[in-house]
């Protein structure tokens, strides 16, 4: 059993403000020396397969916090539990854990102007938690929104005193201005694009964002809404799509915040406004938020927006004046030290490290992870996104290694029976007698396999039980093939299936079989900026087949092709529509998964063409020499974009590497 100071659960896949608040948590847990540890439980409301935030995986990454896994049994002096919604349908697996206190975090209201429980019923919810946690469990509104709306549904609810606020680490939000005296004022906003965080009616818009030469407007995430909801793109303002700069770079071009919402939307708190405060930009908000922020900020409705901002930008002392009073306000009310603080009172007190003079360098032996298989375009992707004390090792035939070689990849081979010229009798000892070598050799923290576990790879399973075994497990089977690999499953520590753009299409064995088997987004080898492609390039990319086209020279990069013809296997299939490369998908009937339903589904979904003989190839070929026809399937591909889940699938590796215990690794240390 392990003990930490403070353990977090949520659903760690939640963006805007939970993740946001649990990192500047766990950040400032980690300053006070406090141990931590997060607990993943899906959400009902994320069904579909996304990552972990990537501020989470960055903590995560440097060790700020551990992963809990699902067999681990954890006990904390503190459970903070964070997003009630997560338990507004039973849990499929309750964690294991005891905790000192648990405090439930309400960071979303129960409902909003439309609906006092709209979003959950604090009642089922309340009797959930108590269920799996106990009764004494304390419930902590995040503001007075929330506490409200509480108390509307349960009046006889016991709330503490004081409410569980966000905090900010206020020194890495602030931001060099410098902005030129007598330019035009830069209002702006930014957050994730929901559309409950924009006025609903097209004038009040308008009002609070105006179309003038009087002021620059800038949006990070979400502006297209409000272009939606205008019916066009006002000449003032700029729209910048979330992500491509991070928020204190956007903050640091803006000389007003500027926020309004949907009038039925109950903010719960508010942590965008906290992040432009921190970082010097005045902030122009509706009255409602007075409560929270007080003489910090400034109160108007929208048609009040342009007057205000004009009068301040003309008083520079009044301007500056404010914007002190708000990063005193911030640091004193919501800064780390509030949040170290309050786990105190709790009895979890802040440890100082003891100055001690440095230990002398000792070389480190470097921990390993093998990947066994020919799936290396996945282990290429997963190896790029692993944290640095993991080393790689890829253990594949001749035909696989030199792609692992131009990745930089430590690799061993693992010949074929074809290879050997050996009967399969006689290849399933060597790849026993091979692997077990290889684990002896390396002593290997996790041993991933990546696509079939056939009897070589389960005999050498059977002979090195002190290691733990992942599958790397495909999806997309033909339907009714491959269903005796589902008795395997059981045999490893933990089982990952990559995601598929067609998985709607799947009718494959491990649609009805996903207990316990973790899921992430499709993995590439995407970078997670696509460079921009030549308009006037003419060129072809043919990945498993040859095809000329007059009028299109060949190529092998895939930021440099106009249009493709491959195969529908797995890595060309996702690269390429992730990529966003109008193609012509020709599928095997020869592969192992079902690659005509992959085909046959993006082309339904208007991402990608579909030929299954040589007529309609030429055809397919033929529509795509049509500028519009590509640019139609670019614009689907960017609309059904997915993300890539290469990082997550390297979290949960690691998340598997570090998670044995010191009985265990005893244990390994004994086999080697």
């Amino acid at each position: 059993m392990t003990s930490y100071d403070v353990a977090i659960l949520s659903d760690l896949r939640y963006p805007g403000g939970n993740s946001a608040s649990i990192v500047a948590e766990v950040r400032a847990q980690a300053a006070a020396g406090l141990t931590t540890v997060l607990i993943h439980v899906p959400s009902p409301h994320l069904r579909h397969a996304r990552p972990f935030q990537a501020e989470i995986v960055a903590c995560l990454r440097d060790g700020l916090a551990d992963l809990a896994h699902d067999d681990e049994e954890i006990t904390a002096a503190v459970l903070l539990i964070r997003q009630p919604r997560i338990f507004t349908e039973d849990l499929a697996r309750v964690p294991s854990i005891r905790a000192g206190h648990t405090i439930v975090v309400l960071n979303q209201p129960p409902g909003d102007e439309t609906g006092d429980e709209r979003y959950y019923v604090f009642s089922s919810v309340r009797e959930r938690v108590e269920k799996y946690f106990g009764p004494d469990v304390v419930w902590a509104p995040i503001s007075p929104q929330v506490r409200e709306n509480v108390l509307r549904v349960a009046p006889r609810t016991t709330l503490p005193d004081t409410d569980w606020h966000e905090i900010i680490d206020v020194a890495a939000w602030a931001v060099d201005r410098r902005r030129t005296p007598g330019s035009p004022p830069v209002i702006g906003r930014h957050g994730r694009p929901d559309p409950v965080k924009w006025p609903r009616d097209p004038s009040e818009l308008l009002q609070a964002y105006p179309d003038t030469t009087e002021l620059k407007v800038r949006f990070l995430g979400g502006g297209e809404i409000g272009v939606r909801r205008l019916g066009r793109r006002p000449s003032s303002w700029d729209v910048v799509e979330f992500g491509a700069e991070t928020p204190q770079e956007f903050l640091g071009s803006l000389d007003f915040f500027v926020y309004f919402h949907d009038p039925d939307w109950v903010e719960a708190f508010g942590r965008t406004i906290l992040e432009a405060m921190a970082s010097g930009v005045p902030v122009i908000v509706a009255p409602h938020f007075r409560a929270m922020f007080g003489e910090a900020a400034l109160y108007t409705d929208p048609a009040g927006v342009r007057d205000l901002v004009r009068r301040l930008h003309a008083d520079r002392p009044a301007y500056e004046a404010l914007v002190a009073r708000a990063r005193s306000f911030v640091t004193q009310r919501y800064g780390s030290a509030s949040h170290v603080a309050r786990l105190a009172s709790l009895g979890v007190v802040a440890r100082r490290r003891p100055l001690v003079p440095p230990a002398p360098l000792v070389a480190r032996q470097p921990r390993r992870v093998l990947f066994v298989g020919d799936d290396v375009d996945r282990f290429r992707a997963i190896a790029a996104h692993l944290p640095p004390e993991l080393e790689p090792v890829v253990v594949a035939g001749s035909a696989c290694l030199p792609d692992a070689h131009e990745a930089g990849l430590l690799t061993e081979y693992l010949p074929s029976a074809a290879d050997l010229g050996v009967p399969a009798a006689r290849w399933t000892a060597f790849v026993r007698d091979r692997l077990r070598h290889l684990v002896s050799l390396y002593g290997p923290r996790a041993v991933l396999v990546g696509g079939l576990p056939h009897d070589g790879i389960m005999a050498a399973l059977d002979d090195c039980p002190a290691t733990r075994w992942l599958w790397l497990r495909p999806a997309m089977w033909k339907r009714g093939t491959g269903s005796g690999w589902a008795a395997r499953g059981p045999s490893f520590h933990g089982i990952l299936e990559p995601g598929e753009f067609a998985a709607g299409g799947d009718e494959g064995w491990t649609t009805t079989s996903r207990a316990g088997v973790a899921t992430v987004a499709p993995i590439t080898n995407l970078p997670s900026r696509l460079p921009r492609r030549s308009r006037d390039a003419h060129t072809i990319l043919c990945r498993g087949l040859e095809v000329s086209l007059p009028g299109f020279r060949p190529t092998t990069d895939l930021s440099d092709a106009t249009l493709a013809v491959a195969r529908a296997d797995y890595a060309s299939f996702h690269e390429l529509i992730g990529a966003r490369v109008p193609t012509v998908f020709v599928p095997s009937a020869a592969a192992h998964d079902d690659e005509l339903a992959r085909a046959r589904f993006a082309d339904a979904a208007g991402v990608s063409l579909c030929a299954t003989d040589d007529d309609e190839l030429a055809a397919a070929l033929d529509r795509l020499t049509e500028p519009s026809v590509r640019a139609a399937l670019r614009r689907r591909c960017t609309e059904l974009a997915f993300g890539n889940g290469a990082a997550d699938a390297a979290l949960w590796l690691a998340g598997h590497c570090r998670g044995r215990s010191e009985e265990r690794e005893a244990d390994l240390a004994g086999h080697r």
